[in-house]
């Protein structure tokens, strides 16, 4: 795996896109789930598409997990979620920087580029959006790692798309 800048991710998928398509993948990861979105083939529009379990002991299984869905989704990068703070480095900072060092490590995902977005207050965002819904605990933890990565991924899409747009209009004036 390797990362790259936010904007580099996205110019290098419009590029692949014009001949061979490509997909984000965006991910919350949390102590014991991953929510995993995904991005619709334009690259405009994040929607939720499940959650994995996370434990050291499993990170080869995930890895597969992820290389099955980049083929079956054509994935060609994962923006993942990371609780930027500039006065001090989070716990959750860490345990999302060890669980890319530890799918890294794999050498399943070789090739794969990856970028950091900052994910401050996506899960309790929605989870103050379901809690009238009074969901069991189990569903609305997995409810709001999955809607969690749909923020991260739709927020970093709607901000390339319109740093995108800029730079277009400013090539052709």
């Amino acid at each position: 795996m390797q990362y790259v800048k936010p904007l580099h991710l996205f110019q290098n998928l419009v590029k692949s896109n014009a001949s061979q398509g490509g997909r984000l993948l965006g991910l919350d990861v949390g102590d014991k789930y991953v929510g995993l979105a995904i991005s619709d083939l334009d690259n405009k529009i994040a929607s939720p598409l499940s959650v994995l379990v996370r434990k050291k002991t499993n990170i080869d299984l995930v890895a597969h997990d992820f290389q099955s869905l980049i083929s079956e989704l054509s994935l060609v990068g994962f923006v993942v979620g990371y609780p930027f703070d500039r006065q001090r480095l989070a716990p959750d900072a860490t345990q999302v920087k060890l669980f890319i060092d530890d799918l890294s490590e794999t050498g399943k995902l070789d090739g794969l580029k990856f970028t950091f977005w900052d994910e401050r207050f996506t899960s309790k965002n929605v989870e103050l959006l379901i809690k009238p819904l009074s969901l069991h605990p189990v569903l609305a933890k997995t409810v709001v790692d999955k809607f969690a990565a749909v923020q991260i991924l739709q927020a970093y899409l709607d901000y390339v798309n319109k740093k995108e747009n800029r730079l277009a209009g400013a090539a052709t004036s």
